[in-house]
């Protein structure tokens, strides 16, 4: 082998109907760890059939477990995936040749997300970039239990190429995780105990949707932009409502 060794690393729960499209287009790895917080579907047997290493751990929010998914790792260098998430061929490309000699620490790449059918070109939905191929004793997920990150004093490499983001199985199925999203988000902004001021309310969805939708050229991507747009413009609305629900409750 001509390269670093490569781990892929993924965290599931009932991911069987998107997981094999995942785990075939990193069929390149070294190894595929796969932890598991209780799947009750087909999500181990798909592992299992793609040799994959599957460990449990109970959940403990998005960041403590994608870095507790790394420290499993048998090999330094890791790709973090997401189940409903793959590797395009021009992007498993770039990661072989990159790990022949690797010239950064980390390394982050494009990720197209498909919605209503349409795979976004604009506005939130791409170019997205991700920082997801990194060598673990210079980088590492933060704590965040909701949209966690990697984090790196070391400088970012870019990679061609895009990850490709099956956002979401039907519009029911994406409203009802962005609830549960816009849920952590407020619990996390209310335990933190920052100011908050109700102008957020209105302001940050409005800059939010200008933003993305004329700024960014989201209108091109149609009516399926539009939609992917004014969605997470309510979601900021929504996260806000949220915090100051949890505000006025503690007065009472």
């Amino acid at each position: 082998m001509n390269r670093v060794p490569l781990s892929v690393v993924l965290i599931t729960r009932n991911a069987g109907t998107v997981l094999e499209p995942c785990l075939e287009s990193v069929d390149f790895a070294d190894e595929i760890v796969l932890i598991d917080s209780g799947s009750e579907d087909n999500t181990l047997e798909i592992a299992w059939k793609h040799n994959a290493r599957t460990l449990y751990q109970p959940w403990l929010g998005y960041g403590p477990q994608k870095h507790f998914a790394v420290s499993q790792a048998a090999h330094d260098w890791v790709l973090c995936l997401d189940a409903d998430e793959r590797v395009s061929d021009q992007l498993r490309a770039s990661i072989l040749e990159t790990l022949k000699n690797p010239g950064y620490k980390a390394y982050r790449f494009p990720r197209r997300n498909r919605f209503l059918g349409r795979w976004l070109a604009h506005g939130e939905g791409y170019p997205d970039l991700s920082l997801r191929l990194f060598q673990r004793n210079f980088a590492s997920w933060s704590e965040d239990p909701i949209h966690e990150k990697v984090h790196t004093k070391e400088p970012i490499g870019q990679l061609s190429g895009d990850l490709y983001h099956e956002s979401e199985q039907s519009l029911a199925d994406y409203l009802t995780k962005q609830n549960l999203y816009t849920s952590l988000q407020a619990e996390q902004i209310h335990q933190s105990g920052r100011p908050f001021h109700a102008s957020r309310i209105l302001l940050s969805p409005l800059v939010r949707f200008i933003r993305f939708y004329f700024f960014r050229l989201g209108f091109l991507d149609g009516l399926p932009g539009l939609i992917h747009i004014s969605l997470g413009t309510f979601n900021s609305f929504l996260k806000y409502a949220k915090v100051y629900a949890k505000r006025v409750n503690r007065r009472d």
